[in-house]
């Protein structure tokens, strides 16, 4: 959220202040504040100059050669705004100005002259427009500085709005002059307010059908509205706070939203005679102000004109309704519905609103009749003309209960560690708008209507209050007594710690975190099917589907970061959706994830490459061997042919493959992939074989490479497993040296080391063991090349 320290200075007095260091006081007792902007310091030298002649340029059709008088010298220009005409005033950037950082010189343009420029309102950096030049009023006194008429020069800070999620007073600038006001001890102007001058019995006829939904809803009719453009001042406020000004009753609604906080809606009367709040009683369509058509479930608040809808509750009116050119009259609408509610409407319907953001976070129901009364006093300042055709309608049906909390001053102190004065509660609460009393260390403190709905409760939230504005830098520092044990990490986290240490001190991967939902968008781009399975009810439209796999977001990871490397290892360990179980809960799974990716790596060699990297990381675990054995697909993005299953204990630990063709393509051109799944929870139940420790021999070792050809269907495991079947004596390590792929099967060079711890071993001595290998090999049609 952008807050504006011009708009905020409107109701508390902040001069001789540094303004830096207030907003930092600002972070550490209210809100972190995201970032800080200086509006006007690229903008100097343009004054208020009068069009005293407007001649067409003989030689094009857009460009104007104008005569502009400043008072001080009369300036020639060429200027091409389309609304530039004899005799209005325009901001004129002389020889010298500095124009959105841009020095402005004497140029020649088109054969002619220029010796300034007309600007635009965005080239004054106050709005989008730049297709005319700004028009000044008539009355504004010619070679003014522009700064000195238009409040331009303006400091904004900007507030994550997830910080601010437990304040709804501070959806506004009045609140936050109410924090600025506490944090320096001035005092907080009110707020200007009118009372509606009509003294007739008409009134707006509202209905609530759904009082559980709609708390109260407050409405006045207004007539004879015949202003269209905004004020200079309202437009500059509302472009710095980051909305665009579209008319003037629309802007002035929004004008007031972001100056109290609470939103309005401004219906044209013609449309509107009889106001009925209530849900749908089935499944509608309905056109919002954006011009979409959107599905209106039965569970969303509809604001209807008799039986038609004319606006989505807290959300965004309808196209029907809306402000037209020719609108005089408007039903002014202030209202406070139930936050979730809305939250969850905004959610179902895929659209979220200034107002919808607002309502989410429990406005307070005794802002409604404030914001028509600042409406009524706002309109009759610029638009005199616009009188009330009917009395204030107001149909309050839920209050909030009023929150009284006692407490006492050793309470506080203890909580907070440091003795805070009785005259420092008093002043400070009651400057926060608390009604406190006090009787000796008793504390009896009513919370304010806009702190009531869900941001105070209890007394322990008075302590935060109170030690917020003390200033937590201002806490004496004092070392702790308190008995600190360091706490006990689950078996789990330690596995799931030494898996993540070997991926990336072993093997150089790169952790990623994604959320448990599938992201439709992301997988198009992939050609991924988001495949059935649990769904998130109120979901956003493209994220309501849960994961069953960990490599679809770990390929939309390597494809959003592919253009960094020519290589990239990712893996994740998260958990997974597989259905639900016999109680109808979501079945999670633990899963670990992999992908490897490269551009100047084959596949096969990514494969066996992802194949090492599993050995690894079972050996470094639970000193395990894995298999793995040929499975069939059960996703579309697996190959159909190199997928593997991989098994080790009693029953299968995971899945290793390379990457469907059709999903390579989409990911690049010429790059291999290969990715990999371990189920952690197999894995930490895998009962490990315990380290041993051999004495290193002192003698040589003897190795030998033996080549054996696999006819298709064998694999290197069934190697290996007659190499164990033997028990060969001195054989220390096996491991393979080479794989290479002929037309009849895969050659495998295997090399075996010998060694003893008692003598230097001799070839002969070996070689019967080599031999009795062989023999067993054969036996089992296993063929030495």
């Amino acid at each position: 959220m952008l807050i504006s320290m011009n708009w905020v200075k409107e109701y508390v007095d902040l001069d001789g202040l540094n303004i830096s260091e207030l907003l930092k006081r600002f972070t550490l007792s209210t809100a972190e504040i995201d970032d800080i902007y200086y509006k006007g310091c690229d903008l100097k030298g343009v004054v208020v100059g009068k069009v005293i002649s407007c001649e067409m340029h003989p030689n094009s059709q857009k460009l104007h050669l104008l005569k502009v008088d400043t008072s001080k010298r009369i300036y020639e220009c060429v200027c091409g705004a389309p609304n530039v005409v004899k005799g209005i005033n325009v901001a004129f950037a002389v020889d010298g100005a500095l124009v959105g950082g841009i020095p402005i010189s004497t140029s020649i343009i088109a054969g002619y002259k220029s010796e300034g420029m007309c600007c635009s309102e965005k080239e004054l950096g106050i709005s989008d427009n730049y297709n005319n030049i700004m028009l000044l009023d008539d009355s504004a006194e010619l070679g003014m500085g522009i700064k000195e008429l238009l409040p331009i020069d303006d400091i904004i800070f900007e507030v994550d709005n997830k910080s601010l999620t437990n304040r709804p007073d501070l959806w506004g600038h009045y609140g936050m002059a109410r924090e600025f006001a506490v944090i320096t001890g001035r005092e907080l102007k009110e707020l200007p307010q009118s009372e509606p001058d009509y003294s007739g019995s008409e009134s707006v006829p509202v209905t609530i059908l759904r009082s559980d939904l709609c708390y109260r809803y407050s409405c006045l009719r207004m007539d004879n509205v015949t202003r269209c453009l905004s004020p200079a001042e309202m437009r500059i406020r509302l472009y710095y706070c980051g909305m665009r000004s579209i008319n003037f009753l629309a802007d002035l609604t929004n004008y007031i939203m972001l100056e109290i906080g609470q939103p309005l809606h401004a219906f044209d009367s013609r449309k509107i005679s009889n106001i009925i709040i209530r849900t749908p009683d089935a499944d509608t369509l309905f056109v919002t102000l954006d011009g979409n058509s959107r599905t209106i479930d039965t569970n969303t608040l509809l604001i209807c004109n008799e039986l038609e809808p004319v606006a989505i509750a807290g959300i965004m009116g309808g196209l029907d309704s809306e402000i037209e050119g020719d609108t005089k009259g408007v039903v002014l609408e202030a209202a406070c519905f139930d936050a979730v509610s809305i939250r969850k409407s905004s959610s179902r319907i895929g659209l979220r609103t200034d107002a919808s953001q607002r309502y989410e976070k429990a406005l307070d129901p005794e802002m409604t009749l404030v914001a028509i009364k600042r409406f009524v006093n706002l309109i009759s300042k610029w638009d005199p003309t616009a009188v009330a055709t009917s009395m204030v309608t107001d149909e309050y049906v839920y209050c909030y209960p009023e929150i009284t909390i006692y407490f006492d001053k050793a309470y506080l102190d203890r909580y907070s560690g440091i003795d805070i004065r009785h005259d420092y509660i008093l002043s400070t609460l009651t400057a926060l708008g608390f009604q406190v009393s006090q009787s000796g260390d008793l504390f009896n403190v009513k919370v304010p209507s806009w702190r009531g709905t869900k941001d105070i409760s209890n007394k322990s939230d008075l302590v935060e209050e109170l030690t917020r504005i003390y200033g937590y830098d201002n806490f004496p520092l004092t070392s702790t007594y308190s008995l600190l044990e360091p706490s006990q990490d689950s078996e789990v986290r330690i596995n799931d710690t030494l898996v993540k240490d070997i991926l990336v001190l072993r093997h150089s991967m790169s952790e990623v975190h994604s959320y448990i939902w599938c992201d439709a968008k992301k997988y198009k781009n992939l050609g991924l099917d988001v495949e059935e399975n649990v769904t998130i009810i109120n979901g956003a439209v493209d994220n309501t589907v849960l994961r069953n796999s960990m490599i679809p977001h770990l390929l939309i990871a390597v494809y959003e970061n592919r253009q960094y490397a020519d290589s990239l290892k990712m893996f994740e360990i998260a958990r997974v959706v597989l259905g639900v179980t016999q109680n109808r809960l979501c079945n999670e799974r633990r899963i670990l994830g992999g992908v490897l990716y490269s551009k100047n790596t084959s596949e096969e060699a990514l494969y066996y490459q992802a194949i090492s990297i599993i050995n690894d990381l079972l050996f470094e675990t639970k000193r395990l061997r894995p298999i793995y054995s040929k499975a069939i697909p059960i996703h579309n993005w697996q190959h159909p042919k190199n997928t593997s299953t991989i098994f080790c204990g009693d029953g299968a630990l995971g899945t290793i493959c390379a990457l469907h063709p059709k999903n390579l393509d989409l990911l690049g051109k010429n790059i291999a992939v290969a990715t990999f799944e371990l189920d952690m929870r197999v894995l930490d139940e895998l009962k490990g074989n315990a380290i041993q420790y051999h004495e290193a021999s002192k003698y040589p070792s003897i190795d030998y490479d033996l080549t054996v050809r696999l006819e298709k269907g064998r694999t290197f495991n069934d190697v290996y497993r007659f190499i164990q079947e033997e028990n060969l004596s001195d054989l220390t390590d096996v491991s393979i040296n080479d794989i290479y792929k002929t037309e009849q099967g895969t050659n495998v060079t295997i090399n075996l080391v010998f060694s003893s711890n008692l003598k230097t071993l001799v070839k002969d001595e070996v070689q019967i063991e080599i031999d009795r290998l062989i023999k067993k090999w054969e036996q089992n049609k296993i063929e030495l090349c």
